[in-house]
């Protein structure tokens, strides 16, 4: 290890906005205008007739709600039928992905089965009983006329829809997502919603209600028929079972024995990252005192939950020290942390609206825009649902999208239930497509593999590749060793999940301490992932790996070897043209290039199948001179490939263009590469459709550059590019492990 290689910084001085190539045109309809004229009129008709049979109280303003489902083959942005709707006095107000199989589509051989969209279209009961008579009216070849050839059918919202599979004749808390009209008054809902639900002598929470995007989740109190007659208010999108809030009780507690260990002396390595943790509070008697910045009971008046301080003390010592090895001193922590209690003896009191209590808690520490680093090891009991995005995952996102704080969340120990039928899979907020999910690995040597318990992905279309990272989080031959409480430094032996996000944390939060504030809360996520490594294990089971655990294997390089960080923002529609740095003479030998591209962005909870509203189109030109006569630009060659992470569906809905992290390695021959580039377009969308306001989003982007028999490539590169590229050079001494 060549230990004063550090990373490279300034990768973005690399970088120039270019002029974008020419856009591809129109495709071919799959249905003419006469066909989608017989086709949608008898549909349009039987839609406007089952909208008419809703109670006039359930309609505010006589608004409906009906689906509009898209042909496969246009479910691009470019082809949401924006025109068609405003000419039909209609509006989208969400979306979410259908499976079908299709009349006809723009591919080779007959349908199958395949995923496409489906839009949830609000207006007047009026507007939607015109239809039968305005569509014939359209012109052919006009827009409106072309947007309605790409419609595959049109149906009401059933209020039985709504009711999603689980919902039990038990159950007495239910959650309830409200579509909102966009840029409308709230009012006009929530009123219209409330006298409703109290004229079915139903029940409404509304302090504890969420809006996110144009949804807005309230947890309700209704019987069976009360439940029934709620689901016809046409703006209701889901209502599920209320979920509990996940067991903060480790899924192993070890033995009883006591076991010593030794803290360290000195203080934390660095003051400057400021770190949250967010659990169940703390003990009277614990050890951590020199490396807490201040303890914050989120409510005053509570008392702490039985096991809430345990669990507490538990994630921020695994933060702080990581696993500590019994006997053994515990490594000096990075940061300092402040430790604030958002479970306590409350939680209890209020079940089953814990849930949406706590997440009260969670978005104003969020808001205080006060952490650059946070963990949550809590969350609902839940597994992630591919159609409908949950208040947790929708508030936690819309506050992260600024790429301004780095937020580790436990995934869930739920791994060992059924994988077919879901319930193994990844656990509310991991889904969050603006934070890191984070699952466990049953062991720090070579030989890991994800722990049992762990969550399983896929994650929702975008955010497929969920977990994002697994860190050590115990196992019942490797325990993950924490302080337990008590005035005499002794552990408990622990494994979860909820270790294994801090853990993952404290490295992020080493790489910030020993570099210093130049590298940013999205750079280190970038890091992390980049450093990250399989070992042969499925991305279903570990995301894009297990993270290092040595500091030294994210902030340097061994000789022949070159990582270059970028950091910079992205425009919406243009062309961000990166340059891969190479030595003047060119690299010697085989090479492998690596490279992870991450963003923050908005998103749109409403609108499950569109949720990102930026997406990357990215093109790797190996060669300058590879140009074809009738071409401008050289060629390509394809380098990221989603499709060890995604299954066909995924692969056929968007390509992975919308995905917030992007990574992937190819190797080549070093004389192959001149003047190599990376071509990154934005590509920005809102609600499904293009959009003409979309905002700046910040981006890293970290390269590697991998030759055995270059051994200077390092210091090649860095003296070609004297003036422009510099090592990021540590500003603290260096420790050695995470």
């Amino acid at each position: 290890m060549a230990s004063n290689n550090f990373l490279i910084g300034r990768g973005e001085l690399l970088t120039d906005y270019i002029k974008g190539p020419k856009r591809g045109g129109e495709k071919a309809a799959v249905y003419s205008y006469g066909e989608a004229l017989r086709r949608l009129g008898p549909k349009l008709t039987e839609t406007s007739h089952a909208l008419d049979k809703l109670p006039a109280e359930a309609c505010p303003g006589d608004y409906a709600v009906a689906k509009l489902t898209l042909n496969p083959s246009y479910i691009a942005k470019s082809y949401f039928p924006s025109s068609l709707l405003r000419t039909a006095s209609l509006t989208s107000v969400g979306s979410r992905n259908r499976r079908i199989t299709p009349e006809k589509w723009s591919k080779k051989g007959p349908p199958q089965e395949c995923v496409t969209t489906e839009v949830f279209v609000a207006g007047q009961r009026s507007a939607f009983r015109a239809l039968p008579g305005l569509v014939p009216q359209l012109i052919p070849a006009e827009p409106d006329a072309n947007q309605l050839t790409r419609i595959e059918t049109v149906e009401a919202f059933e209020p039985a829809e709504k009711l999603l599979a689980g919902n039990d004749a038990s159950a007495d808390f239910y959650e309830v997502a409200v579509h909102l009209l966009p840029d409308a008054d709230f009012n006009f809902i929530r009123g219209a919603l409330v006298r409703y639900v109290q004229a079915a002598q139903g029940e409404l929470f509304e302090d504890l209600s969420f809006r996110a995007g144009t949804l807005w989740f309230i947890p309700m109190k209704l019987t069976g028929q009360q439940l029934k007659r709620v689901a016809q208010f046409s703006f209701i999108r889901v209502i599920r079972p209320m979920p509990k809030l996940r067991g903060i009780r480790p899924v192993l507690r070890g033995a009883s024995v006591a076991l010593n260990c030794q803290l360290p002396a000195e203080r934390a390595i660095s003051t400057e990252p400021r770190v949250a943790i967010l659990d169940g509070g703390l003990p009277e008697q614990h050890l951590i005192a020199p490396w807490l910045e201040r303890y914050v009971k989120m409510d005053e008046d509570a008392d702490n939950e039985a096991d809430g301080a345990e669990h507490g003390l538990g994630t921020s010592s695994a933060f702080l020290f990581g696993p500590i090895t019994p006997n053994g001193l515990a490594s000096r922590p990075y940061a300092n942390i402040t430790h604030y209690r958002v479970l306590d003896s409350k939680t209890q009191e209020e079940h089953p609206l814990e849930l949406y209590r706590t997440l009260g808690f969670v978005e104003e520490v969020l808001l205080s825009r006060q952490h650059q680093f946070i963990n949550l090891s809590l969350g609902p009991d839940l597994p992630i649902e591919d159609n409908e995005v949950h208040a947790w995952t929708s508030v936690i996102d819309g506050l992260l999208n600024d790429g301004e704080t780095l937020l580790a969340v436990a995934i869930g120990n739920n791994g060992e239930n059924d994988w077919e039928s879901g319930n193994a899979r990844v656990q509310v907020p991991g889904d969050c497509v603006n934070a890191v999910g984070v699952g466990a690995a049953d062991s720090t040597g070579g030989a890991w593999k994800r722990a049992p318990y762990s969550a399983v992905g896929p994650g929702r279309i975008p955010g497929v590749v969920k977990p994002d990272l697994v860190a050590f989080g115990g196992s019942g031959g490797s325990y993950f060793h924490v302080l337990r409480p008590g005035r005499r430094p002794q552990l408990q032996p622990n494994l979860g999940t909820s270790f294994a996000s801090p853990y993952m944390l404290r490295g992020a939060v080493g790489v910030r301490a020993v570099l210093g504030p130049s590298v940013r809360p999205l750079a280190l996520k970038a890091l992390m992932v980049h450093s990250a490594d399989t070992n042969g294990n499925e991305p279903r089971e570990v995301g894009w790996g297990k993270v290092p655990e040595e500091l030294n294997d994210i902030i340097t390089c061994d000789d022949g070897v070159a990582r270059v960080v970028y950091q910079g923002e992205l425009k919406p529609g243009k062309y961000l043209r990166a340059k891969v740095p190479i030595p003047t003479q060119g690299i010697t030998g085989m090479v492998t290039l690596k490279a992870t591209f991450c963003y923050a962005c908005p998103t749109d909870p409403q609108d499950a199948s569109a949720y990102t509203r930026a997406g990357l189109e990215i093109v790797f030109r190996p060669d300058e001179n590879n140009i074809k006569p009738e071409k401008s630009t050289a060629g390509t060659r394809g380098f990221f490939d989603m499709s060890a992470y995604s299954g066909e569906d995924e692969r056929r809905h968007d390509h992975g263009k919308w995905e917030t992290v992007l990574h992937d390695s190819q190797r080549m021959r070093g004389s192959t590469l001149k003047a190599p580039v990376f071509d990154i377009h934005y590509n920005a969308r809102a609600g499904g459709s293009t959009t003409s306001d979309a905002t700046v989003i910040k981006y890293a982007l970290v390269i590697s550059l991998e030759a055995p028999k270059h051994k200077s490539l390092y210091n090649d590169i860095l003296q070609a590019y004297a003036k422009i590229l510099t090592p990021l050079q540590p500003q603290v001494v260096l420790p050695v492990r995470l």
